[in-house]
């Protein structure tokens, strides 16, 4: 197979989620836009969620790979935002049809490992229990995905760097508030 058959089916589905919504796109337009057989779809991917799936994080997670750390976070959250917005069709097209678990659990993976590598800094040699680390992890993961997950319901309309700029306002210092208390 090709390397690049993987990339062509995506984009395909991404180009036809500009103008149809994901519930109408079948498997079938897009081996026929591709020009290739469905065995070689399935060979790669199990459905189109699958796909979905496989183009969120390929796109998206590799971005902030480098923005995992304290003083960096606010930059991995920008990069997802960025992504989010730049992908604007596919993102509100998949929040808006039956694939919406699929965005929301892409959100939740991507800042479930940024704020988790965050919260294992700043706990540093300091003892925190894994439950603990993990309730903080998450429950931070599901802020800010919450926040992103309202932004895309309403449009996109407000700037995604205002969207960053609240964030770190109200997280200044909340992280290592949340981590002393839960050593101590």
């Amino acid at each position: 197979m090709p390397p690049f058959t993987k990339q062509a089916i995506a984009q395909e589905l991404k180009s036809q989620m500009k103008t149809k919504p994901l519930d109408k796109i079948t498997v079938k337009e897009l081996v026929e836009a591709c020009k290739i057989n469905r065995q070689t779809f399935y060979y790669h991917f199990q459905d189109i969620y699958d796909l979905l799936g496989w183009i969120y994080k390929t796109e998206a997670l590799g971005a902030i790979q480098n923005s995992k750390s304290y003083g960096e976070w606010q930059q991995g959250l920008l990069m997802i935002l960025e992504y989010v917005q730049s992908n604007r069709e596919l993102c509100m097209n998949t929040y808006r049809s039956l694939a919406r678990e699929h965005l929301e659990s892409f959100l939740h993976e991507v800042l479930y490992g940024l704020l988790g590598d965050v919260v294992d800094e700043i706990a540093g040699a300091q003892p925190l229990a894994k439950e603990n680390r993990d309730f903080i992890t998450r429950f931070y993961s599901y802020a800010f995905a919450g926040v992103l997950l309202e932004w895309i319901k309403s449009g996109m309309k407000t700037p995604h760097t205002q969207i960053m700029e609240s964030i770190s306002r109200i997280m200044d210092g909340n992280f290592l508030a949340a981590i002393y208390r839960f050593q101590n």
